[in-house]
């Protein structure tokens, strides 16, 4: 028996279906915001990560799975996607080719050796999405935004965006020297961690998670207080855009981000599930100036955010937003005999081309023990096919809720399960004789307008209540 290396964990059956349904939500809104999708190698160049990501972040210093290859080259499995994003479009040469902004978006496995926890792994799963060439803060609002919807689409209620800005280049140095100043006086009390974070670079202090450091940075001079004009222009563009849209906001002013890539505004989303559990970050993304010309490109800059799958699908799982991924199968094929079951074959293919969810039982198992596999697999119709189905061109279908059965032809097997399985989908929208609160008892469809004399204190069948 060989184990799971510690850190990982597979990805299977239900959770696996949870997450490609996570996945594709979060592809599909990136797509309705003209993103193409983007897939990079897992490994790269060690040196990209430390000049994009930085020599002074935890990531590098402390986290990067690196290797030496047997070509004596100094290779690291990605522990994060934009810096080979980035890469892939300097390479590519897209900057030369194509408008400005270059959008994308990518899904899949990164690696940091960090101590696991709740919905943090070892390797784990990221979606991110990377808008570069941007020139304008109202960019920044909408990749914020993009984010913001993509949780709405997943279900979730009551987000917390976190924002902050890290100001431009004149900002940032002066706030350096400041904080240089102001830690200088406290760092004999302060973790080994916070004491290299001085000299590489002393922004990270303030993402120490030490209670006793906490405490320290509480007091810490604010960004806010060493912005210059551009920068608080920028970043009171991007608050006026989302009071636009209606998105809620904090502004958390020890936001740096764990990166040193960034510059200008960085955010994070906050959940916490309805059984009362943080997670903390969820997402987080931000804007950055000078990523692009590090990689080897030229002078322009962007912004982007990044989804961890395994959280978002913990805490998902605590709040029952998978109530409508069923898991169900549409017909069970049940054959008696040789000469059924290849005749299953044909049958099952053409219903699984017609887009229905199909399995058969190809086993050779009596009646009762086929009629309990199907029940362990959630099938709503049985098909059962014998030698006198086969001679007769008809076959029997089973409602295995109602137990109800009765005769098709084969020339009517498709559009039998069409009207079978719309009508177990449309039968919400039809109204109920005599119980309408309106007092009209005639059956409606969903498009019926009587709503506007429906009271909200009764029942009422029909949809638009």
């Amino acid at each position: 028996m060989f184990n799971l290396v510690k850190g990982t964990h597979d990805v299977i059956l239900e959770e696996a279906e949870k997450y490609s349904y996570i996945e594709q939500i979060l592809q599909n809104t990136a797509q309705i915001f003209n993103y193409k999708e983007f897939r990079t190698p897992i490994i790269e160049h060690s040196e990209l990560f430390a000049r994009s990501v930085g020599d002074s972040s935890d990531i590098v210093r402390k986290e990067m799975y690196t290797f030496e290859d047997k070509g004596g080259r100094n290779i690291t499995l990605r522990p994060e996607v934009t810096a080979g994003i980035v890469r892939s479009m300097v390479n590519a040469k897209l900057f030369a080719l194509q408008d400005y902004p270059v959008k994308a978006y990518y899904t899949g496995p990164c690696f940091r050796y960090e101590r696991p926890q709740q919905g943090r792994y070892r390797q784990f799963n990221q979606f991110g999405v990377e808008c570069i060439g941007i020139t304008s803060p109202h960019r920044d609002a909408e990749v914020i935004s993009m984010g913001y919807d993509s949780l709405i689409f997943l279900g979730f209620k009551d987000v917390t965006l976190k924002i902050n800005t890290l100001g431009d280049d004149e900002s940032r140095e002066n706030y350096k020297k400041a904080l240089k100043e102001y830690f200088g006086k406290h760092l004999e009390n302060m973790c080994s961690d916070c004491k290299e974070r001085y000299e590489l670079n002393v922004l990270r202090i303030l993402d120490c998670k030490v209670p006793e450091d906490q405490e320290i940075v509480k007091n810490a001079p604010k960004i806010s207080d060493f912005l210059s004009e551009n920068a608080k222009n920028s970043f009171e563009t991007i608050k006026r855009d989302l009071d636009f849209l209606g998105i809620p906001y904090e502004v958390d002013e020890s936001l740096v981000r764990g990166l040193d890539y960034y510059s200008g505004v960085v955010f994070e989303f906050h959940y916490v599930s309805s059984k009362g559990k943080s997670y903390g970050a969820i997402g987080a993304g931000g804007h950055y100036g000078k990523l692009v010309a590090e990689v080897g490109g030229p002078e322009v800059e962007g912004c982007g955010y990044a989804f961890g799958i395994e959280r978002l699908a913990s805490v998902m799982n605590d709040d029952n937003l998978f109530e409508d991924l069923s898991d169900n199968v549409d017909i069970y094929l049940m054959p008696l005999g040789e000469r059924a079951n290849a005749a299953s074959l044909g049958i099952a293919n053409y219903l699984r081309v017609s887009g229905y969810r199909c399995e058969i039982c190809l086993e050779n198992k009596g009646m009762s023990q086929m009629f309990k596999k199907a029940e362990r697999r959630n099938a709503l119709y049985a098909i059962i096919i014998g030698d006198n189905e086969l001679e007769n061109d008809e076959y029997v279908i089973k409602n295995l809720a109602s137990q109800e059965q009765f005769k098709v032809s084969s020339d009517d097997l498709l559009k039998t399960f069409d009207e079978l399985l719309n009508f177990e989908g449309k039968k919400e929208t039809e109204c109920c004789e005599g119980d309408c609160c309106c007092g009209d008892d005639s059956k409606c469809d969903s498009d019926n307008d009587h709503e506007e004399n429906c009271d909200e204190n009764k029942s009422c069948c029909c949809k638009n209540k």
